[in-house]
């Protein structure tokens, strides 16, 4: 059993080799969780009268479901929601994975609703992200992210400090991940920013401002450590 579900994954993955302290248990516990995953998608699949393959967890919850593009097979954790009350919704591409008890909400007011959310083919995003589309958040294929990780595409307007801050109104610029970034835990991303390809975002970072291509970037608020293939710059 082993060798043909490595071979059928290997159809997806090349270099994919089961760890050789892998016991049967452990393989069948695991063959059973995406069964029943398997099951709850294939209701998801029927209601959307879409053939493409998706395994869902126990407790997931969709609002607009109209509004939501699902690429093919996609995976979500136990209790992940997809609120898609946005312009444009929330588009998922092919191969895409979000951790157990994520967020993925465009919008909640009906005053000012987001504008979208846009998760590129093959990416996975860990436990308990928060991924707001207010102002448009647009995630590159091929993109790996920890847990904890959140983006926040809108700011509050704080000018007159007479007023509640809660009626001054918000700014939208939304927020860009390039291809091919690695992004650790618990980094949060904040409105306006731009991450270019290939960039890698070490765990705890607050960005803040935009980084080019194959950068290396940590702290809070985070600032360039080097560029990959390239020397070290040591923080202040």
């Amino acid at each position: 059993m082993t060798r043909l579900l490595e071979y059928i994954i290997r159809k997806r993955n090349p270099k994919f080799r089961f760890d050789a302290h892998l016991s049967g248990a452990m393989l069948l516990a695991f063959i059973w969780e995406q069964i029943a995953n398997f099951r709850r998608g294939c209701i998801l699949c029927f209601y959307l009268r879409n053939p493409k393959m998706a395994l869902l967890g126990k407790g997931v919850k969709f609002f607009n479901l109209a509004g939501i593009q699902f690429g093919k097979f996609m995976k979500l954790g136990d209790g992940v929601y997809l609120r898609a009350l946005g312009v444009e919704g929330i588009k998922l591409g092919d191969n895409v994975s979000i951790g157990a008890y994520s967020r993925l909400v465009v919008s909640t007011t009906l005053n000012h609703i987001g504008e979208f959310i846009r998760i590129g083919d093959n990416v996975g995003i860990g436990e308990f992200a928060y991924l707001g589309g207010a102002g448009g958040l647009e995630i590159g294929a091929e993109t790996i992210v920890g847990q904890y990780f959140s983006c926040h595409p809108e700011n509050h307007i704080i000018d007159d400090p007479d007023a509640a801050i809660r009626f001054q109104g918000v700014t939208r610029q939304g927020i860009r991940i390039g291809k091919n970034c690695w992004i650790g835990s618990k980094v949060t991303v904040l409105d306006g920013v731009r991450i270019g390809n290939g960039c890698v975002i070490a765990a705890g970072a607050v960005v803040t401002k935009s980084f080019p291509d194959n950068s290396v970037i940590g702290g809070v608020p985070a600032r360039l450590l080097k560029t990959r293939n390239a020397e070290y710059i040591p923080m202040d």
